[in-house]
């Protein structure tokens, strides 16, 4: 960390990207829809160096982050539909009018009656669902998890943890039902989704966010994967070649390690 003045190197950070916008070819081009999938890959890279714990990463991811806020907003200007001043008084109001916790003389006792606050205030603002304003392009699992998590602010929710275990079970004897018995496949992929849906409920009452533990869970695999590539590599063996028990004996020492 440095000394500068951040006002100051902020500005000079916008000015920057004012002139990459006036002066290159390739950002003298770009719209809000084609800078969506950079947008996109940087908040994944900003999530990978969360993971990884990788400080130095995630200050340079982040800063890839805040170019694409400050890419649109001088786009939108150019358009005369807002601008960066715009962007930060909306979000400083809404930080502002959502905790009045703080900022205000509303009690609190805890992070869940926060959550709970903050939902109803949303609805006071127009929204006509409370489980309004979750993104579509969410992964579904993490859209899952919000939406269940949203319907639980307002009371609809389990009140033990027991019964949503079991809704497990039934829904994965429904889905075997379904395969046992011949049934069409959009029938079953309505089953799996009911399955899927009852797993990421019981992850949000352990406290989960099921799209991290997935996410780690596919990291695992990928690294003890890797290392069946790497034993097939050193011997001279194709891939292919190799018999499931083989493998599965050096998945097993990856585990160990």
């Amino acid at each position: 960390m440095n000394n500068e003045n951040p006002l100051k190197e902020f500005d000079d950070f916008v000015n920057i990207v004012k002139r990459l916008r006036k002066d290159c070819p390739w950002d003298r081009i770009q719209t809000h829809l084609s800078l969506r999938r950079c947008l996109l890959e940087e908040t994944y890279e900003v999530l990978e160096s969360i993971d990884e714990n990788n400080m130095p990463e995630l200050k340079k991811e982040l800063g890839d982050i805040l170019l694409q806020v400050i890419f649109h907003s001088i786009i939108a200007k150019e358009n005369n539909d807002f601008d960066l001043a715009d962007v930060i008084n909306s979000v400083r109001s809404k930080l502002i009018e959502r905790h009045p916790h703080v900022f205000g003389d509303v009690k609190v006792a805890d992070s869940d009656e926060v959550k709970k606050n903050w939902e109803l205030l949303k609805k006071k603002e127009g929204r006509k669902s409370v489980i309004e304003g979750i993104p579509e392009q969410l992964p579904a699992l993490l859209k899952a998890y919000r939406i269940q998590e949203k319907a639980s602010k307002v009371g609809f929710d389990w009140k033990e943890e027991d019964p949503v275990f079991e809704k497990i079970t039934e829904e994965l004897h429904e889905l075997r039902e379904n395969v046992n018995n011949g049934k069409p496949l959009k029938d079953i992929e309505d089953e799996m989704g009911d399955v899927l849906f009852s797993i990421v409920n019981y992850s949000r009452f352990l406290k989960i966010n099921p799209e991290d533990a997935l996410r780690k869970t596919i990291k695992k695999f990928r690294d003890r994967f890797s290392k069946i590539e790497k034993f097939a590599e050193e011997n001279n063996t194709p891939l292919e070649n190799m018999t499931l028990e083989e493998m599965d004996v050096i998945w097993e020492k990856a585990k160990e390690k």
